[in-house]
Parts: C-alpha cells; sequence; structure tokens
C-alpha cells in the first residue's frame, strides 16, 4: 500500500503561502497598517512612499522618499524607540510596530493559512 504526497508547490497554493499569496498579503497590508501610526510625519510623503514603492505580496516593503533611510535611523523626533505610546511617531517605525503587532499579524496569518496547532516533538 502505497501514498502520494502532493508537490511542495501545490501544499503551498492550498494554503496561500506561495510567494504573493494571500497570507503573504496580508501580512504586507498589516505591517503597512501598523506602521502607519509610528512612521514621522512632516508632509505625508515617507508615509505614502511605502505604498508607492512596494508591491503587496512580495514579502518586501520598500519607501521610496529619498530621505527614508535617514529618517528611519536617525530621526530625533518625539517617538522613543521602544515606547511608541508616549510619543509614537520616531525612528525605526518597523521595530517599533513589531514590539506592539507581531503576535496579530502572526495570528491572522495563521487564520488564513488555517494552520492549526503545531506539537512539539518529544
Amino acid at each position: 500500500m502505497g501514498f502520494t504526497i502532493k508537490p511542495t508547490e501545490q501544499l503551498l497554493r492550498e494554503r496561500g503561502l506561495q510567494k504573493g499569496g494571500k497570507v503573504q498579503k496580508f501580512i504586507d497590508s498589516e505591517c503597512i497598517r501598523h506602521m502607519d501610526k509610528y512612521t514621522p510625519f512632516q508632509t505625508g510623503f515617507l508615509k505614502r512612499s511605502v505604498i508607492l514603492g512596494s508591491v503587496i505580496g512580495s514579502g518586501i516593503l520598500r519607501y521610496i522618499a529619498a530621505y527614508s533611510r535617514s529618517v528611519y535611523y536617525n530621526n530625533a523626533g518625539r517617538g522613543i524607540e521602544g515606547t511608541a505610546r508616549g510619543g509614537q511617531r520616531g525612528r525605526r517605525w518597523f521595530e517599533v510596530m513589531k514590539t506592539f503587532h507581531l503576535s496579530e499579524i502572526i495570528e491572522g496569518a495563521k487564520k488564513i493559512a488555517k494552520a492549526e496547532k503545531v506539537q512539539k516533538r518529544r
């Protein structure tokens, strides 16, 4: 008695886990949505530049504002790394966003992929 295993690509596609699939689109969109309140704002272009520069579902979020790298690492705004609730906007907004929202993004991705609880092997 034998059994067959579906090809990897088919298994990934069935769960929406392939490149550009619904799970990656969800993760990209949620990261952008949650980073919005932590991203420095003067004219609003920096916040919009991630939408303009990214392909949702690619797994890469790209800010196209020329000054985005400098602001990400050097911004001296009111926001303080790791304490985004006091002054929300500041440097390293992706890292700050992960501190507060990573678990809910992961839970949402699990629901979309219909992932079951995985038990650890002994």
